[in-house]
């Protein structure tokens, strides 16, 4: 199967959008300035439009389907909640392992969301601790607050 890929340079650094013929299947934020070949197919390129319209703050929602091989049947079901929380709001760790009947999985939903292979449009950023403090961000905390307050989910008040 044939890969592509594609960069977005945004306020909030670089994204790498990776896709095959039928799939979504990777957003990575890039840590160095992009020296990769690009090759877009047609998936790279609408998520590079989402993208580049949530970046604008004239996209609140997206329409991809994330590949059904990746991810266990858990982590689907994390995700799908992330995928369900409105922009600008955040939801807890807490309160998405109560959503799936299951109270002592905490961790475990925080360990799904750090998997989360499609980032901003699985927007895995909108979780936060139980007790409104902002943890764990596979590119970091200060990428998440970046994003949250960009988002207006959360307010600049609480960082003074």
């Amino acid at each position: 199967m044939e890969y592509y890929n594609q960069v977005i340079e945004t306020a909030f650094g670089n994204w790498e959008i990776q896709a095959n013929d039928h799939y979504l299947f990777q957003i990575s934020h890039l840590e160095e300035p992009n020296n990769k070949a690009e090759k877009p197919n047609s998936l790279t390129q609408k998520a590079f439009n989402q993208l580049n319209e949530y970046f604008e703050g004239k996209r609140k929602n997206f329409d991809f389907i994330l590949n059904p091989e990746i991810g266990t049947s858990f982590q689907k079901e994390v995700w799908k909640l992330v995928s369900n929380i409105p922009y600008g709001k955040t939801i807890s760790y807490q309160e998405i392992a109560l959503k799936l009947d299951n109270p002592g999985s905490v961790r475990a939903v925080g360990a799904a969301n750090g998997k989360n292979p499609i980032p901003i449009i699985i927007p895995c950023h909108r979780v936060i601790g139980s007790d409104g403090r902002l943890t764990g961000y596979a590119y970091g905390i200060k990428l998440k607050k970046q994003l949250l307050l960009f988002e207006k989910a959360i307010s600049p008040d609480l960082f003074d």
